[in-house]
């Protein structure tokens, strides 16, 4: 049995009390998922007749924060950790063997000094429906001595490489999150000033903005910029659209202003898919700040917040919360038959009936269940 809250909408637009008690069903636990719908199709289409949560693991430090990326070689799920304070004490990977009873092991690659966000890389011009050559990309804050930059693992091996470390010779701020085009190869990706703020990366000396980079020829663009503080990046699944979020209201440490952006903004992206155009206000989060975001293979758009998951309908409209108490969520990743959600030292295992828009290439669906590609 979950727990499903329904939300009486006209009475929460007239009574804040009433706002003040869905928080409470937010917050009302650090071991479980409280589910809060908005609108019905948040049960039916979303959730589905088989949810389930799960708290599967806890650790002593804060293990679950960034990235969220599958490996099938390893058959691990690979997040990153948050920043402990110390340059002696930096990021690590956080390996969960999803299929061995999700047990925790911490690795810190050379090469990668201070892992945050991630996404499966497939090498150029590989068939969108193949998982062949699949590593990961991780988003490298850097440190005082590292560059920021995107930098490549293959955890069969440990081997890494650099693939971009500078925009033309200017150094990135901290690189927080990335996500690979399927038909172009590229890597899109945000520089925010979070190692700044945490007292571990210089002075910035470039703008805050999301970039377009080629592995195949180097080719880098600045393709969007006006953020306070650009975090996630995700496609649609049709990749006509990217979405990108502002943390901007949450700075560090102590800084925050709550009428800064807690906001996603949407783009077109031209039919060449190599610029951004039109942007809009997506969505805005009632409670914190949007941080990491994946969409389904529907449209819907999911993003980390200060009271757990919210979930969005591809107009904006909010559908409904996977709500966790204790800071709620950072990021998360789908998995074949539901989602792994990050709530620092707990994670959570939540079966959904909806398929995120990454998990069929990621998991080798469509080789194993002969599903053809719509890409």
């Amino acid at each position: 049995m979950v727990n499903i809250t329904s939300v009486d909408l006209l009475h929460l637009a007239s009574s804040i009390p009433y706002a003040y008690q869905l928080q409470s069903i937010a917050n009302a636990s650090i071991d479980h998922i409280s589910f809060i719908s908005y609108n019905e199709t948040f049960i039916t289409d979303i959730l589905g007749t088989n949810v389930s949560q799960q708290l599967v693991a806890q650790t002593d430090w804060v293990a679950f924060h960034e990235a969220g990326v599958y490996n099938i070689k390893t058959g691990k799920l690979y997040a990153t950790s948050n920043w402990a304070g110390n340059i002696s004490n930096p990021v690590n990977v956080t390996a969960i063997d999803i299929n061995n009873n999700n047990s925790i092991s911490s690795i810190r690659y050379d090469g990668l000094a201070e892992a945050n966000g991630g996404a499966a890389f497939y090498p150029v011009g590989s068939s969108a429906n193949s998982s062949e050559g699949q590593q990961i990309v991780f988003c490298d804050e850097g440190d005082f001595t590292n560059p920021a930059g995107l930098v490549l693992v293959d955890p069969a091996t440990n081997k890494t490489s650099t693939l971009v470390n500078n925009f033309l010779g200017r150094n990135f701020t901290s690189i927080n999150d990335v996500e690979q085009h399927y038909g172009t190869g590229d890597l899109w990706f945000t520089d925010v000033p979070y190692g700044y703020w945490q007292y571990f990366r210089p002075t910035p000396v470039i703008r805050y903005q999301a970039y377009r980079f080629e592995p195949k020829t180097g080719v880098i663009q600045a393709v969007a910029d006006g953020f306070n503080a650009p975090n996630g990046i995700e496609f649609s699944p049709d990749f006509k659209h990217v979405y990108i979020t502002d943390t901007g209201s949450h700075t560090f440490p102590n800084k925050d202003n709550l009428t800064d952006p807690a906001t996603i903004y949407r783009f077109d992206v031209t039919p060449d898919g190599k610029r951004l155009e039109n942007r809009q206000v997506f969505a805005y989060s009632d409670v914190g700040f949007p941080d990491g975001i994946h969409t389904d293979t529907q449209g819907n758009v999911y993003s980390g917040c200060g009271d757990g998951i919210h979930v969005w309908n591809p107009e904006g409209v909010l559908l409904g919360k996977l709500a966790v108490a204790n800071g709620g969520v950072n990021n998360f990743a789908f998995v074949p038959d539901g989602m792994y959600i990050f709530n620092a030292q707990n994670l959570f295992k939540v079966t959904l009936k909806a398929e995120g828009r990454t998990v069929k290439r990621d998991f080798g669906l469509y080789e194993k269940g002969g599903y053809g590609g719509r890409w």
